[in-house]
Protein backbone atom coordinates (compact mmCIF):
# COMPACT_ATOMS: atom_id res chain seq x y z
CA UNK A 1 0.00 0.00 0.00
CA UNK A 2 1.06 3.50 -0.14
CA UNK A 3 2.23 5.26 2.72
CA UNK A 4 3.23 8.87 3.44
CA UNK A 5 6.43 8.35 5.65
CA UNK A 6 8.79 10.32 8.34
CA UNK A 7 11.92 9.69 6.61
CA UNK A 8 14.73 11.91 8.09
CA UNK A 9 14.55 15.44 9.21
CA UNK A 10 13.15 17.68 6.76
CA UNK A 11 12.00 14.44 4.47
CA UNK A 12 8.73 13.13 4.30
CA UNK A 13 8.01 10.54 1.50
CA UNK A 14 5.74 8.03 -0.01
CA UNK A 15 6.73 4.37 -0.05
CA UNK A 16 5.51 1.51 -0.54
CA UNK A 17 4.77 -0.45 2.60
CA UNK A 18 3.10 -3.40 3.59
CA UNK A 19 -0.95 -3.59 4.37
CA UNK A 20 -1.13 -4.14 7.97
CA UNK A 21 -2.35 -6.95 9.99
CA UNK A 22 -4.25 -7.00 13.60
CA UNK A 23 -0.89 -7.65 16.30
CA UNK A 24 -3.39 -8.04 19.20
CA UNK A 25 -7.12 -8.31 20.44
CA UNK A 26 -8.06 -4.65 20.74
CA UNK A 27 -6.71 -3.95 17.30
CA UNK A 28 -8.65 -2.83 14.15
CA UNK A 29 -7.89 -2.36 10.66
CA UNK A 30 -9.48 0.56 9.11
CA UNK A 31 -9.58 1.38 5.21
CA UNK A 32 -8.67 5.40 5.27
CA UNK A 33 -10.61 6.91 3.16
CA UNK A 34 -10.20 10.61 3.60
CA UNK A 35 -7.10 12.15 5.61
CA UNK A 36 -5.70 15.24 6.15
CA UNK A 37 -2.30 17.03 6.80
CA UNK A 38 -2.07 19.30 9.85
CA UNK A 39 0.75 21.96 10.83
CA UNK A 40 1.91 19.10 13.96
CA UNK A 41 2.93 17.02 10.57
CA UNK A 42 5.09 19.79 9.60
CA UNK A 43 6.47 19.90 13.18
CA UNK A 44 7.59 16.26 12.89
CA UNK A 45 8.95 17.17 9.61
CA UNK A 46 11.23 19.56 10.61
CA UNK A 47 12.21 17.94 14.24
CA UNK A 48 10.44 19.45 16.25
CA UNK A 49 8.48 16.74 17.95
CA UNK A 50 11.67 14.45 19.13
CA UNK A 51 9.80 11.65 19.95
CA UNK A 52 8.67 11.00 16.49
CA UNK A 53 9.71 7.61 15.18
CA UNK A 54 11.97 7.86 11.64
CA UNK A 55 10.11 5.14 9.42
CA UNK A 56 6.73 6.04 10.74
CA UNK A 57 3.70 6.60 8.51
CA UNK A 58 2.75 9.87 9.42
CA UNK A 59 -0.78 11.41 10.19
CA UNK A 60 -3.12 11.55 12.58
CA UNK A 61 -6.43 12.92 11.69
CA UNK A 62 -8.75 10.59 9.41
CA UNK A 63 -12.21 8.65 8.60
CA UNK A 64 -12.15 5.27 6.77
CA UNK A 65 -13.91 1.84 6.82
CA UNK A 66 -13.47 -0.94 9.31
CA UNK A 67 -11.62 -4.18 7.47
CA UNK A 68 -11.23 -6.29 10.14
CA UNK A 69 -10.95 -6.67 14.06
CA UNK A 70 -9.44 -8.18 17.05
CA UNK A 71 -11.27 -10.62 19.02
CA UNK A 72 -11.72 -8.41 22.14
CA UNK A 73 -13.16 -5.40 20.34
CA UNK A 74 -16.87 -4.86 20.56
CA UNK A 75 -17.46 -1.54 19.83
CA UNK A 76 -16.97 -1.47 15.93
CA UNK A 77 -17.20 -3.95 13.42
CA UNK A 78 -16.47 -4.56 9.36
CA UNK A 79 -18.82 -2.26 7.40
CA UNK A 80 -18.78 0.22 10.26
CA UNK A 81 -17.89 4.21 8.64
CA UNK A 82 -15.63 5.53 11.78
CA UNK A 83 -13.21 8.71 12.48
CA UNK A 84 -9.66 7.64 13.56
CA UNK A 85 -8.90 9.43 16.70
CA UNK A 86 -5.56 11.07 17.44
CA UNK A 87 -4.99 9.35 20.57
CA UNK A 88 -4.76 5.92 21.49
CA UNK A 89 -5.89 5.02 24.94
CA UNK A 90 -6.78 2.19 27.40
CA UNK A 91 -9.92 3.81 28.73
CA UNK A 92 -8.89 2.36 32.37
CA UNK A 93 -5.71 3.46 33.82
CA UNK A 94 -5.93 6.57 36.36
CA UNK A 95 -5.50 9.23 33.72
CA UNK A 96 -8.26 8.08 31.07
CA UNK A 97 -10.63 7.56 33.92
CA UNK A 98 -10.44 11.10 34.72
CA UNK A 99 -10.53 12.35 31.08
CA UNK A 100 -7.01 12.76 30.66
CA UNK A 101 -6.29 10.24 27.70
CA UNK A 102 -2.80 12.09 26.89
CA UNK A 103 -1.36 10.49 29.42
CA UNK A 104 -2.58 7.01 28.89
CA UNK A 105 0.01 5.17 30.99
CA UNK A 106 -0.23 2.56 27.43
CA UNK A 107 3.28 2.44 26.01
CA UNK A 108 1.25 3.52 23.09
CA UNK A 109 -1.04 5.61 24.58
CA UNK A 110 -1.67 9.44 24.30
CA UNK A 111 -0.36 10.51 20.77
CA UNK A 112 1.03 7.93 19.32
CA UNK A 113 -0.12 7.49 15.54
CA UNK A 114 1.73 8.96 13.04
CA UNK A 115 4.29 10.23 15.91
CA UNK A 116 5.86 6.94 17.00
CA UNK A 117 3.55 4.39 15.38
CA UNK A 118 2.03 4.29 11.35
CA UNK A 119 -0.35 6.47 11.18
CA UNK A 120 -3.22 7.36 9.35
CA UNK A 121 -1.64 9.19 5.43
CA UNK A 122 -1.89 5.66 3.89
CA UNK A 123 -4.37 3.10 2.27
CA UNK A 124 -5.06 1.62 5.79
CA UNK A 125 -4.23 1.98 9.36
CA UNK A 126 -3.71 -0.17 12.30
CA UNK A 127 -5.93 1.22 15.32
CA UNK A 128 -4.66 0.12 18.83
CA UNK A 129 -7.35 -0.51 21.11
CA UNK A 130 -10.12 0.48 18.63
CA UNK A 131 -12.74 0.76 21.14
CA UNK A 132 -11.65 4.03 22.56
CA UNK A 133 -9.49 4.99 19.40
CA UNK A 134 -12.22 4.97 17.31
CA UNK A 135 -15.95 6.37 16.72
CA UNK A 136 -19.01 5.63 14.42
CA UNK A 137 -20.19 8.62 12.44
CA UNK A 138 -23.38 8.93 12.32
CA UNK A 139 -25.53 8.24 9.24
CA UNK A 140 -25.94 11.44 6.83
CA UNK A 141 -22.34 12.80 8.32
CA UNK A 142 -19.83 13.04 5.16
CA UNK A 143 -16.42 12.25 5.20
CA UNK A 144 -15.80 15.90 4.38
CA UNK A 145 -17.36 17.24 7.77
CA UNK A 146 -16.11 13.90 10.35
CA UNK A 147 -12.53 14.10 8.98
CA UNK A 148 -11.37 16.71 12.04
CA UNK A 149 -13.26 15.44 14.54
CA UNK A 150 -10.50 13.10 15.22
CA UNK A 151 -7.51 16.10 15.98
CA UNK A 152 -8.05 19.65 15.07
CA UNK A 153 -12.00 19.82 15.79
CA UNK A 154 -11.36 17.51 19.02
CA UNK A 155 -8.82 19.86 19.83
CA UNK A 156 -11.21 22.85 19.81
CA UNK A 157 -13.58 21.13 21.92
CA UNK A 158 -11.08 20.42 24.79
CA UNK A 159 -9.49 23.89 24.79
CA UNK A 160 -13.40 25.25 25.10
CA UNK A 161 -14.35 21.98 27.48
CA UNK A 162 -10.92 23.44 29.72
CA UNK A 163 -11.34 27.40 29.07
CA UNK A 164 -13.80 27.88 32.07
CA UNK A 165 -16.01 29.73 29.57
CA UNK A 166 -18.94 30.97 31.59
CA UNK A 167 -22.41 31.90 29.82
CA UNK A 168 -22.64 35.30 29.01
CA UNK A 169 -18.69 35.84 29.21
CA UNK A 170 -16.23 37.04 26.50
CA UNK A 171 -13.80 34.76 24.86
CA UNK A 172 -10.67 35.76 22.76
CA UNK A 173 -9.11 33.32 20.32
CA UNK A 174 -5.84 33.99 19.48
CA UNK A 175 -4.91 32.70 15.78
CA UNK A 176 -7.26 32.33 12.51
CA UNK A 177 -5.60 28.89 11.49
CA UNK A 178 -8.52 26.00 11.32
CA UNK A 179 -7.11 24.86 14.65
CA UNK A 180 -7.98 28.74 16.11
CA UNK A 181 -11.71 28.32 14.24
CA UNK A 182 -12.60 24.84 15.92
CA UNK A 183 -11.67 26.40 19.26
CA UNK A 184 -14.00 29.09 18.76
CA UNK A 185 -16.92 27.05 17.04
CA UNK A 186 -16.28 24.89 19.98
CA UNK A 187 -16.63 28.04 22.36
CA UNK A 188 -19.59 29.25 20.78
CA UNK A 189 -21.02 26.48 22.27
CA UNK A 190 -20.98 27.55 26.00
CA UNK A 191 -23.44 30.01 25.64
CA UNK A 192 -21.09 33.33 25.84
CA UNK A 193 -22.11 36.68 25.23
CA UNK A 194 -18.92 37.10 22.23
CA UNK A 195 -16.15 34.76 20.69
CA UNK A 196 -13.60 36.84 19.27
CA UNK A 197 -10.83 35.60 17.01
CA UNK A 198 -7.79 37.43 15.85
CA UNK A 199 -4.83 36.99 13.15
CA UNK A 200 -2.19 38.79 11.49
CA UNK A 201 -3.46 37.45 8.44
CA UNK A 202 -6.15 39.19 6.56
CA UNK A 203 -6.43 36.46 4.03
CA UNK A 204 -7.72 33.83 7.18
CA UNK A 205 -9.48 36.60 8.90
CA UNK A 206 -11.66 36.96 5.79
CA UNK A 207 -12.33 33.54 5.75
CA UNK A 208 -13.49 33.83 9.10
CA UNK A 209 -15.87 36.37 8.19
CA UNK A 210 -17.21 34.75 5.13
CA UNK A 211 -18.18 31.24 6.55
CA UNK A 212 -18.45 32.11 10.19
CA UNK A 213 -20.46 35.75 10.66
CA UNK A 214 -20.86 35.36 14.24
CA UNK A 215 -17.24 35.46 15.52
CA UNK A 216 -15.86 38.84 15.82
CA UNK A 217 -12.67 39.33 13.94
CA UNK A 218 -9.56 41.51 14.93
CA UNK A 219 -6.49 41.94 13.88
CA UNK A 220 -3.73 40.80 16.29
CA UNK A 221 -2.17 44.61 16.06
CA UNK A 222 -5.89 45.98 17.52
CA UNK A 223 -6.61 42.74 20.16
CA UNK A 224 -5.39 44.02 23.29
CA UNK A 225 -6.59 47.35 22.93
CA UNK A 226 -10.17 45.94 22.08
CA UNK A 227 -10.25 43.89 25.05
CA UNK A 228 -9.08 46.51 27.57
CA UNK A 229 -11.82 49.18 25.79
CA UNK A 230 -14.83 46.34 25.39
CA UNK A 231 -14.27 43.47 28.07
CA UNK A 232 -15.74 44.48 31.24
CA UNK A 233 -12.95 44.28 33.72
CA UNK A 234 -10.71 45.16 31.30
CA UNK A 235 -9.67 41.96 29.10
CA UNK A 236 -11.29 38.94 27.73
CA UNK A 237 -12.57 35.94 30.62
CA UNK A 238 -11.31 33.17 28.84
CA UNK A 239 -8.20 33.04 26.56
CA UNK A 240 -7.36 30.69 24.00
CA UNK A 241 -4.14 30.49 22.60
CA UNK A 242 -3.64 28.81 19.50
CA UNK A 243 -1.16 30.52 17.31
CA UNK A 244 2.17 29.23 18.42
CA UNK A 245 4.35 32.50 18.48
CA UNK A 246 6.40 34.39 20.78
CA UNK A 247 3.53 37.34 20.09
CA UNK A 248 0.71 35.49 20.46
CA UNK A 249 2.10 33.20 23.92
CA UNK A 250 2.33 37.61 24.84
CA UNK A 251 -0.86 38.50 23.94
CA UNK A 252 -2.56 35.81 25.62
CA UNK A 253 -1.81 36.60 29.01
CA UNK A 254 -1.82 40.40 28.66
CA UNK A 255 -5.27 40.57 27.12
CA UNK A 256 -6.64 38.26 29.74
CA UNK A 257 -8.63 39.72 32.16
CA UNK A 258 -7.37 39.85 36.28
CA UNK A 259 -8.80 36.46 37.37
CA UNK A 260 -9.14 34.63 34.58
CA UNK A 261 -7.89 31.50 32.32
CA UNK A 262 -6.02 31.36 29.76
CA UNK A 263 -5.69 27.88 27.85
CA UNK A 264 -2.64 27.20 25.84
CA UNK A 265 -3.09 24.39 22.72
CA UNK A 266 -0.74 25.54 20.32
CA UNK A 267 2.69 23.93 19.45
CA UNK A 268 5.98 26.35 19.50
CA UNK A 269 9.27 25.87 17.97
CA UNK A 270 10.76 26.94 21.07
CA UNK A 271 10.59 27.58 24.98
CA UNK A 272 8.58 29.99 25.89
CA UNK A 273 9.23 32.55 29.07
CA UNK A 274 6.24 33.41 31.71
CA UNK A 275 7.64 37.15 32.83
CA UNK A 276 6.40 36.46 36.22
CA UNK A 277 7.21 40.01 37.70
CA UNK A 278 4.80 41.45 34.63
CA UNK A 279 2.47 39.12 35.56
CA UNK A 280 2.31 39.50 39.53
CA UNK A 281 -0.94 39.99 41.20
CA UNK A 282 -2.87 39.27 37.68
CA UNK A 283 -3.62 35.99 39.05
CA UNK A 284 -4.22 33.85 35.93
CA UNK A 285 -4.51 29.99 35.62
CA UNK A 286 -2.77 28.71 32.41
CA UNK A 287 -4.18 25.19 31.65
CA UNK A 288 -1.55 23.95 28.56
CA UNK A 289 -0.57 20.44 27.29
CA UNK A 290 -1.91 18.11 24.60
CA UNK A 291 -5.93 17.53 23.71
CA UNK A 292 -7.73 15.12 25.36
CA UNK A 293 -9.28 13.68 22.47
CA UNK A 294 -12.11 10.95 23.88
CA UNK A 295 -14.87 13.08 23.18
CA UNK A 296 -15.40 11.92 19.67
CA UNK A 297 -19.03 10.71 20.38
CA UNK A 298 -20.21 14.11 21.60
CA UNK A 299 -18.32 15.87 18.41
CA UNK A 300 -19.53 13.58 15.58
CA UNK A 301 -23.36 14.34 17.47
CA UNK A 302 -23.04 18.15 17.45
CA UNK A 303 -22.25 17.59 13.56
CA UNK A 304 -24.85 15.50 12.78
CA UNK A 305 -27.78 17.95 15.03
CA UNK A 306 -25.63 20.91 12.54
CA UNK A 307 -24.65 22.61 15.44
CA UNK A 308 -20.97 22.25 14.51
CA UNK A 309 -19.50 22.49 11.03
CA UNK A 310 -16.11 22.36 9.84
CA UNK A 311 -16.43 21.46 6.59
CA UNK A 312 -15.49 24.92 4.82
CA UNK A 313 -11.95 24.30 6.52
CA UNK A 314 -11.43 21.89 3.78
CA UNK A 315 -10.00 24.09 0.96
CA UNK A 316 -8.01 21.22 -1.10
CA UNK A 317 -8.35 18.18 -1.78
CA UNK A 318 -5.62 15.77 -3.15
CA UNK A 319 -5.35 11.79 -4.02
CA UNK A 320 -2.89 10.18 -1.90
CA UNK A 321 -0.43 9.79 -4.90
CA UNK A 322 0.04 13.76 -4.49
CA UNK A 323 0.79 14.24 -1.37
CA UNK A 324 3.97 15.68 -1.67
CA UNK A 325 2.06 18.26 -3.92
CA UNK A 326 -0.59 18.84 -1.16
CA UNK A 327 2.62 18.98 1.80
CA UNK A 328 4.18 21.96 -0.90
CA UNK A 329 0.94 23.67 -0.89
CA UNK A 330 -0.10 23.44 2.67
CA UNK A 331 3.72 24.38 4.05
CA UNK A 332 3.51 27.61 1.68
CA UNK A 333 0.18 28.57 2.76
CA UNK A 334 -0.66 29.18 -0.66
CA UNK A 335 -3.39 29.64 -2.66
CA UNK A 336 -5.51 30.28 0.54
CA UNK A 337 -5.09 26.65 1.91
CA UNK A 338 -7.09 26.28 5.37
CA UNK A 339 -7.08 22.59 5.19
CA UNK A 340 -5.63 20.05 2.62
CA UNK A 341 -7.33 16.58 2.58
CA UNK A 342 -5.92 13.50 1.27
CA UNK A 343 -8.55 11.10 -0.97
CA UNK A 344 -6.99 7.26 0.13
CA UNK A 345 -8.86 5.92 -2.26
CA UNK A 346 -6.87 6.89 -5.11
Amino acid sequence: MLAYTYLDKGKFGLVEKPVPVLQNDTDAIVRVTLASICTSDLHIKHGFVPRAVRGITVGHEAVGVVEAVGDAVKGVRPGDRVSVGVETFCGECFFCKHGKVNNCVLPDGGWAMGCRIDGMQAEYVRVPHADTGLTLIPDGVSDESAVLAGDILATGWWAAKIADIEEGSDTLVIGAGPTGICCALSASLKSPNRVFICDIDDVRLDFVRKHYPSLITLRADEALEKMRAECRFGGADSVIEAAGTPASFRLAWEAARPASTVTVVAMYDEAQTLPLPEMYGKNLTFKTGGVDGCDGEDILAHIAAGKLDTSALITHTFPLSRTDEAYKLFEARADGVMKVALDCTR
